[in-house]
């Protein structure tokens, strides 16, 4: 005997908040902007860590404009029909694709660097220094603006200052964009000590190290980003908490009495998953609606699939 039984997921569809979407627009201009400046500059000024500053910032334009767009796709797809589960993964894609970006400018910033070690060019130090004095604050002020909007986004979700709910979830898109203005920020710093060092010690070969420790910072992040992301776009899923969640529902209900045959779950938002579970049992009392019920207590689970089979 097969029975087949859905939650309603009509609700699980874009969960991307205004204020994420408002907040990735900003700094996508206010990033944009100071690109130019420091791109400018560095080509003026010959330094190849405010050079490297520059083009990195505009590999962050480009991937919080993705951001920007894929909150807008995710808002004006939400309702449509062909997306089975919603739009929440062009999210994920956003920031997988982001990921990428870092990856591939911090490889760009370690080649840049090596050149530079190779062949040593004189650099205006003063000059350089300012400008990168400049993007930090910028840096500073764009990460201020999206940590308010993942605060927004939490209180509005019910999710913790952290970024994350009751279990460790958060929005990856918005991450990502928050990342690239961490990384920005930090090559800004690691030019500043390089730009320094130069101008007070004469440390001329300082400037290209630090933009090889700053690409190496970005990879790592970058690297985190990738796995976190590719989890979601791959439904790797099944260790997460609410899959012995619903083990233990079920278990506390009728105990050796059912036998879980099949069980899959993977998640269709940021804090919501769909299940389909396949029971073996001889007790009347379990149906699909009695599961259903049993399950409910998980609000996460928002369209859950049972199928009943009694030898």
């Amino acid at each position: 005997m097969s029975d087949l039984s859905h939650f309603s997921h009509s609700h699980v569809f874009a969960e991307s908040s205004g204020a994420a979407e408002r907040g990735t627009r900003r700094v996508m201009l206010i990033t944009a902007a100071m690109m130019v400046v420091e791109i400018l500059a560095g080509w003026w000024y010959n330094s190849m860590a405010l050079l490297a500053d520059g083009w990195h910032m505009s590999s962050h334009a480009l991937a919080i404009g993705l951001s920007a767009v894929a909150y807008v796709a995710a808002r004006r797809h939400a309702h449509n029909p062909r997306f089975a589960f919603g739009t929440w993964k062009i999210e994920v894609l956003a920031g997988f694709s982001s990921a990428l970006f870092l990856l591939g400018i911090a490889a760009w910033m370690v080649a840049g660097s090596i050149e530079r070690l190779v062949a040593p060019q004189p650099i205006h130090y003063a000059e350089a220094i300012v400008v990168a004095i400049v993007g930090l604050g910028v840096n500073v002020a764009c990460a201020m603006i999206l940590a308010g909007a993942q605060d927004h986004g939490h209180d509005h979700h019910g999710h913790d200052h952290h970024g994350h709910d009751a279990h460790g979830h958060h929005d990856l898109n918005l991450k990502a964009a928050y990342l690239h203005v961490v990384a920005d920020a930090a090559t800004s710093v690691f030019a500043i000590v390089a730009l320094s060092g130069g101008m007070l010690f004469g440390w001329s070969r300082l400037d290209p190290i630090m933009g090889i420790v700053g690409a190496m910072l970005i990879a790592i992040w970058a690297r985190g980003l990738i796995r976190e992301t590719g989890q979601a776009l791959l439904d790797s899923e099944m260790d997460r908490p609410v899959v012995d969640e619903v083990r233990q529902a079920i278990a506390q209900r009728w105990g050796d009495a059912v036998h879980i045959a099949d069980l899959h779950v993977w998640r269709v938002g940021r804090a919501h998953y769909a299940c389909i579970v396949v029971l073996v049992t001889h007790d009347a009392t379990v149906t699909p609606q009695a599961v259903k019920a049993a399950l409910s207590v998980h609000e996460e689970l928002v369209h859950v699939t049972v199928e009943i089979n009694r030898p």
